[in-house]
Formats: structure tokens, C-alpha cells, sequence
């Protein structure tokens, strides 16, 4: 049962810092589609096929989302790195790769950040939540998942 991936060997860094005492990340790789409807060749009996639709593609997009621990002596891109980042208000390096393959990240590209959540429940851990949208086209090499392994 080895060869199962440990999620915390999967990582994100944002410019040149990793996310900060991040506890867990989410990708998500979403395909834009275009319904696509047309009438039965004339030569040919009407039927249910006809009511089915095709889909074309129109776009593709990829979303990260991460949260972490808010931490007083952060060192990595925590909290206050992102939130000035966001407040500069441009895209972001955002780099998804296999611990210790920085240099060969599985996805990468300029993002902005979508938005930025600060928690803080009275007694409990202070917490912080991001989510990153791409800004134009995203590199994304599945053969780099998982590289550290193979």
C-alpha cells in the first residue's frame, strides 16, 4: 500500500515562497462547453437521436484553491505575504509541484487572486483560506505528478 501519495508531498508556492503552514489544498481543472443542437439529414426518419446534443469546448480553466494557519513568525507566503499581494491587485507565480521538484512543477502559470479569507473563531487556530484563478494559459504536465515517486 506504498504507493498511495501522501497529500502533504504536494505542494504550492506562490512567486517564490510556499504556501504558508498550508493544511490543505484543492485543484481544480474545469472545461468550458458550448451545446451543440442540429436537425436530422432530411434523407433520414426522424428519431430520439436527434435530441441529444453535442458539446464543444470553448475554454479551460483551472482554479487553486488553500488554506492554511495564520502564524506570527510566518516564513513562507502565509497570510500577510498573500494579502499584499492581493492588494497589489495583478497576477501571481503560482506553481503546483511534487516536494523536493520545484523546478518541475505538474502546473504552473499567472493567477490572480480571487479572493482571500481571514478566520478567526474565538479560541481555535486563526486560519486563512485562498482561492487563485488563472490569468491566461496554465502549464500543465500530468507526466511531473507524482514525479518524486516514479
Amino acid at each position: 500500500m506504498d504507493n498511495y501519495v501522501n497529500g502533504s508531498d504536494l505542494l504550492v508556492t506562490i512567486g517564490e515562497g510556499a504556501i504558508g503552514h498550508c493544511t490543505t489544498h484543492t485543484t481544480t481543472f474545469s472545461t468550458e462547453t458550448k451545446d451543440m443542437a442540429f436537425k436530422p439529414l432530411a434523407s433520414e426518419a426522424k428519431s430520439t437521436a436527434s435530441l441529444f446534443k453535442s458539446k464543444r469546448v470553448t475554454g479551460l480553466t483551472v482554479q487553486v484553491k488553500a488554506e492554511g494557519l495564520h502564524v506570527y513568525s510566518e516564513t513562507e507566503s502565509g497570510l500577510k505575504a498573500i494579502l499584499a499581494k492581493w492588494k497589489a491587485g495583478s497576477s501571481v507565480g503560482v506553481k503546483l509541484f511534487d516536494r523536493g521538484n520545484d523546478e518541475s512543477p505538474y502546473c504552473s502559470g499567472n493567477f490572480v487572486i480571487s479572493s482571500l479569507e481571514n478566520t478567526a473563531a474565538a479560541g481555535e487556530d486563526a486560519t486563512y483560506s485562498v482561492t487563485f484563478d488563472n490569468d491566461g494559459a496554465v502549464t500543465v504536465d500530468e507526466t511531473k505528478l507524482d514525479a518524486a515517486t516514479a
